[in-house]
Parts: structure tokens; C-alpha cells; sequence
């Protein structure tokens, strides 16, 4: 895109919707910052250091839940509505927002914002989008009101009634966003065994970590056959990798005296599909998760790669793509021509995209971890855990998080950011304008694979 200089006509650059997009997280995250850094945002009224309250504000916006001072009690009432409201924007994303503002004002959305809005939410097409976002908003509003209800309700007689309306509201953005914060200083793990507050959590994380598309696609089908095919594949998908992580933790964990093996059966399964769902971008946690055994931490960690879905809450590479990839693999081994899924044949360039997000992920990943090695000196399994946590916005930790050193929590910064945003849309945002396609075809000749 290009726009003409008023003065002297001639052309100037103009942002991609990738580099909006890249430039209106960093503006929030700085907005934070500035905000986060007011010693009334602290308990003490003493100011925060520069890098608590970058990290703080990035792990907000970028709905990690990544915290190097206890949210609980290093922040004042002042600073957790602060944090609350950078979970909410960073959550819906700022070009959501930002639509919000326009429609309230009566403003047009620009052909250029209608593309901003595509590039955010992931989409196919440019049309319906604002009303795509009003849908989005108003179910949004719906689920964490309903949510924040639950908890309230639940919390009521533990606490005062203003402290239980304010841990109702909190909790329930955070866990829609798949943000991870809380207020309690050790997530949910009090509540390990308790019906209530695990079947509100689990429902506000699984539905926030859907996608916007498939919450709209559902919103307005309500029937199985109706829904497009990237519904029904992300469905499937969180699905399978429910239950697979439910019976696998649940296998692994079940005897580990420091999890799950003092618990009640009723506890344990509860703990177990509560930890098969959260490291999907959730990050809130009822066991221990330094505790796990290290097949479960690798278990969380892939887990923790594959992420939600897109136009979602959470990061990671995304469950359509891990799908893709898998579909894709199977085909070549197989021998068959096309990649088919579902009765239907999933164009080239799908596929290639899928192979880009999880190729830059993982280089993503490889460079923070190495320089994480360096910086911190703690030992591999939790620097990685830590690395993953971070680029899929995760949020869960072995304890590094607290312990990082402040070049350690620069790294961890960029690469929530970078997680937030999206390997793409990171490359996107950072690489030039290209010109145009070259018509030129070189010669095709081969190297040998495998």
C-alpha cells in the first residue's frame, strides 16, 4: 500500500496490516509500561523497575501470565486493573478495540482498517468484518459476564463481597483471554478438587481459545453439518488433544506423591483434564507444575507449542496447523497426490503456510533458548519449558520466570511478543515491500531429501 504526500505529491510508504498490527501491540505495551511504572500501581508505593514493569505489561497484553514479582501482592488495586485491562485489549487485540471506539464515535471503518481487521482475525474475506466484530464483542461480553458470575458466586464466602466481585471479574477475563494471571498468588491450585471453579475456568479457556471465527460460526449455525470446514477441524482437533492430554496425564501423574498422588479420585481426574486444557495458552495451573514428572513436562511442552486456534486468545503455532502438517506428512508417506481432508482438497498454499508458522516458531524458539542458556545458566529442561511457555503465551513455569536475570527477561519479552503476534506476521511485519511477482521461471532441477 502506498499514499501520496500531500505537499509535493510524491508517494510515501504506508504501513502493512502486519506492521500496524506489530506497531499497535508495541503502543500498548509501552501505554503499560508508562502506567505500570506509577508508584500508585504498586503495593508499596514504590516504583517498579523498568524491566517488572515491560515484562509485566508485555506477559498482559501478550496474555502469557509470565510474572516476575506475585501479581497478588507486589501490585496495588490500581496496578491489577491496570494489568486487567491489558489482558482484555491484548486478548481481543487491539484492532478490535479499536473498532469498538469507532463504532461508539459513529466512525467509518476504512477499507484499509477492514484490512487490518482481516490480517488480525485471521479471516478469508473482507466481507461482514465489522459485524464480525460487533458478533465478537457482544459474545465476549456475554461469556466473561457469565463467567465472572460463577466466580463471584463461588468466592463469596471465602472473601468480602467487593474483594469476591473483583476476583469474579478478574479471573474471568483472564481465563477467556487465556491470560493466566490471578490474584490468588498460586493460580488455582486451592481449588483443585472444586467443580465449580474448574468447569467455569476450563469452559472460559476452551471457548476463548476456539478462535473468534469458530465462536461466530457456531453462534450463528448451532447445527454440525453447517459449519466450514476450519470449525469443524479445530473442533476435532482441541478435542483429540483434550483427551489425549486428559489420559496421559492422568497416567503419568497419577502416583507422583508431589501431584497428584495424595489427591482424591475425584481430584485427580479433575487435575488431570484441568492440565490436559491450560497449557494450550491458558497458563493457570492446579498442580504443581514444577512437580511434574519429566514425561508430563514434555507432554505440556508440545502441548504448549501447538497452542489454540487462530484469530483466538491464545498462541502457539495453532491447532490447524499442527493438523495440516500431520494430514500433510501422512500423504507424502502414503504416496497420494493431494492433501485431502474431510471430503475436501486443501490448496497449496495453505500447506505451505502451515510449514512457514512452525519452521519460524521453531527457529523462534531454538534462538530465545540458547540465549536463555547463556543468560541464565539454569538447567535445559527448565529453560525450555520456560522458551515454549513464552512463545505460545502460555504462561505456566518451573520457577525460572521469578529468578531471571534482567538480560533473561528482555529475551522472554521479545518472545512473548513475538509469540503474540504470530511467526508470520512477525516475518511479515519485519520484512520489506516486495515490489511485485517476477514473472522469470528458472530452470527446475532437483537435490536429493531424506
Amino acid at each position: 500500500m502506498t499514499g501520496l504526500n500531500g505537499s509535493n505529491g510524491r508517494r510515501r510508504p504506508v504501513l502493512t496490516p502486519a506492521q500496524v498490527l506489530g506497531v499497535g501491540f508495541l503502543l500498548i505495551i509501552a501505554v503499560g509500561t508508562a502506567l505500570l511504572s506509577l508508584p500508585a500501581a504498586t503495593a508499596t508505593g514504590e516504583q517498579a523497575s523498568f524491566s517488572t514493569a515491560l515484562f509485566t505489561a508485555t506477559s498482559a497484553t501478550c496474555v502469557t501470565g509470565l510474572i516476575v514479582v506475585p501479581t497478588s501482592t507486589y501490585w496495588s488495586p490500581l496496578g491489577h486493573w491496570i494489568i486487567l485491562a491489558l489482558i482484555q485489549i491484548g486478548g481481543l487485540g487491539f484492532m478490535t478495540m479499536s473498532t469498538l471506539v469507532f463504532l461508539l464515535l459513529g466512525k467509518r471503518i476504512s477499507l484499509r482498517e477492514r484490512l487490518i481487521i482481516q490480517e488480525a482475525m485471521g479471516q478469508f474475506s473482507l466481507s461482514g468484518l465489522v459485524r464480525l466484530t460487533r458478533t465478537v464483542l457482544l459474545f465476549t461480553a456475554i461469556m466473561e459476564g457469565i463467567g465472572a458470575i460463577i466466580f463471584t458466586l463461588r468466592f463469596l464466602p471465602l472473601m468480602p463481597a467487593g474483594q469476591a466481585v473483583k476476583f469474579g471479574i478478574f479471573h474471568a477475563v483472564s481465563a477467556f483471554c487465556n491470560a493466566g494471571f490471578d490474584l490468588f498468588g498460586d493460580s488455582f491450585t486451592r481449588f483443585v478438587g472444586d467443580a465449580v471453579v474448574n468447569l467455569n475456568a476450563l469452559a472460559l479457556i476452551i471457548i476463548g481459545g476456539l478462535g473468534f471465527f469458530v465462536m461466530t460460526d457456531l453462534w450463528s449455525h448451532r447445527r454440525w453439518a453447517k459449519l466450514s470446514l476450519h470449525s469443524r477441524v479445530v473442533i476435532k482437533v482441541t478435542g483429540i488433544l483434550i483427551a489425549v492430554g486428559f489420559i496421559a496425564i492422568l497416567a503419568l501423574e497419577w502416583g507422583n506423591p508431589a501431584t497428584m498422588g495424595t489427591l482424591s479420585p475425584g481430584a485427580r481426574l479433575w487435575s488431570a483434564l484441568f492440565h490436559s486444557v491450560t497449557p494450550r495458552t491458558a497458563g493457570f495451573n492446579t498442580l504443581d507444575t514444577a512437580a511434574l514428572t519429566q514425561p508430563a513436562l514434555l507432554l505440556t511442552m508440545v502441548l504448549m507449542f501447538i497452542g489454540a486456534s487462530p484469530g483466538s486468545t491464545g498462541g502457539g503455532v495453532k491447532t490447524t496447523t499442527f493438523a495440516t502438517l500431520i494430514i500433510w506428512v501422512w500423504s507424502v508417506v502414503t504416496g497420494k497426490g493431494e492433501v485431502e481432508l474431510a471430503r475436501r482438497r486443501l490448496p497449496r498454499d495453505v500447506l505451505e503456510k502451515a510449514l512457514a508458522v512452525v519452521f519460524t516458531g521453531l527457529t523462534l524458539i531454538l534462538v530465545a533458548l540458547m540465549a536463555l542458556l547463556v543468560t541464565e545458566g539454569a538447567s535445559f529442561l527448565d529453560t525450555a519449558f520456560e522458551t515454549l511457555s513464552a512463545f505460545g503465551t502460555v504462561g505456566l513455569s518451573t520457577g525460572l520466570t521469578g529468578r531471571l536475570s534482567v538480560p533473561g527477561r528482555f529475551i522472554v519479552t521479545i518472545l512473548m511478543y513475538a509469540g503474540r503476534l504470530g511467526p508470520l506476521t512477525l516475518v511479515a511485519a519485519l520484512a520489506q515491500r516486495r515490489a511485485g511477482t517476477s514473472s522469470i521461471r528458472l530452470p527446475e532441477d532437483r537435490v536429493i531429501v531424506g
